[in-house]
């Protein structure tokens, strides 16, 4: 089943939602103040070259407040502009089950608590951070709510997840997926175009790679420089090439053509706290970026799963 609308020849997320729930849903970030293996020594203490101090939760909740008043404070901007819609506690920030099996089911079990119109829980973690008995409380968790890991794929390159500094290899990530999928936890990948060391075919093998996965979904992101992380300062020291706001739409256009279409796609491009971004400026302009996306496709008359190999 793909959920196609006349306007966007892909699954959005939205619409995925809208017919799963019968309303617009929201995702209120959270910061349940976890930390990382890549940042506090257990595998690294300069984290993955692009990600910011917050753990790339930048739009995460205050640590210093509680579950409930980061989600009321989320939770009250957005109905300012809606009046209507259910929610979905997304813990954002760092890697989220990177810690004692108590410490991650007492928040994850007072998050489903916050309000009677949260419909789920979304997870960000890393896939080497999957042990046996997290898994088991995942399992449990996913026959009361809806829920879904996000994990941190990026790209398959061996050589740029060594750039990057991922921390683990793509192996781990395919393990990762699979133990989930065992247990019928719904899966999002995250993958980033523009790093310096891809062409866009190196990008577009990435996509193909993703419809040999049993995922459920999908953010793109592009590469940007953000201060104060890694990758600024080897940008400051070794200036390259980022892709215009044109090469993105079309790598993306083309990566939505590739992949299947039983894939949700939440996202088509990130982008940094304003006074935290670098480079590239126009990255800021999300609006622009998919309604670019949307023309193209047009354009070429194709959709989301248009160009996938038979063998996928």
């Amino acid at each position: 089943m793909n959920y196609f609308t006349n306007e966007k020849r892909y699954n959005t997320i939205n619409e995925f939602y809208r017919q799963r729930f019968g309303s617009k849903v929201y995702k209120i970030s959270l910061n349940g103040d976890f930390t990382c293996p890549n940042r506090d020594g257990s595998i690294s203490y300069k984290g993955c070259i692009f990600c910011s101090e917050s753990g790339s939760g930048d739009f995460a909740g205050d640590k210093e407040n509680t579950l409930k008043e980061q989600f009321e404070s989320v939770k009250t901007i957005m109905q300012n502009k809606w009046n209507e819609g259910k929610f979905i506690a997304y813990f954002q920030a760092n890697t989220n089950t990177y810690g004692s099996i108590t410490k991650i089911r007492n928040l994850f079990e007072t998050a489903l608590t916050l309000d009677n119109d949260i419909v789920g829980l979304s997870i960000a973690t890393r896939p080497d951070c999957l042990p046996n008995e997290v898994l088991d409380y995942l399992d449990e968790l996913n026959k009361r709510t809806y829920l879904t890991v996000e994990l941190g794929l990026q790209t398959i390159h061996e050589r740029t997840l060594n750039f990057i500094n991922r921390g683990h290899d793509l192996e781990t990530f395919v393990k990762g997926v699979t133990e989930l999928r065992k247990r019928n936890i719904n899966v999002v990948v995250h993958i980033i175009n523009g790093f310096p060391n891809e062409s866009r075919e190196d990008m577009l093998e990435t996509a193909h790679f993703l419809n040999t996965l049993d995922i459920q979904g999908v953010k793109i992101h592009m590469l940007y420089i953000q201060k104060k992380t890694e990758l600024a300062y080897f940008y400051s020291q070794h200036p390259f090439d980022l892709l215009t706001m044109e090469q993105f739409v079309e790598i993306v256009t083309s990566q939505i053509e590739i992949l299947k279409d039983s894939i949700i796609i939440h996202r088509l491009t990130g982008d940094a706290p304003r006074d935290q971004l670098i480079e590239p400026k126009w990255t800021l302009k999300k609006f622009v970026v998919a309604n670019e996306i949307d023309k193209l496709l047009r354009f070429r008359n194709t959709y989301q799963g248009t160009k996938v190999k038979l063998n996928e």
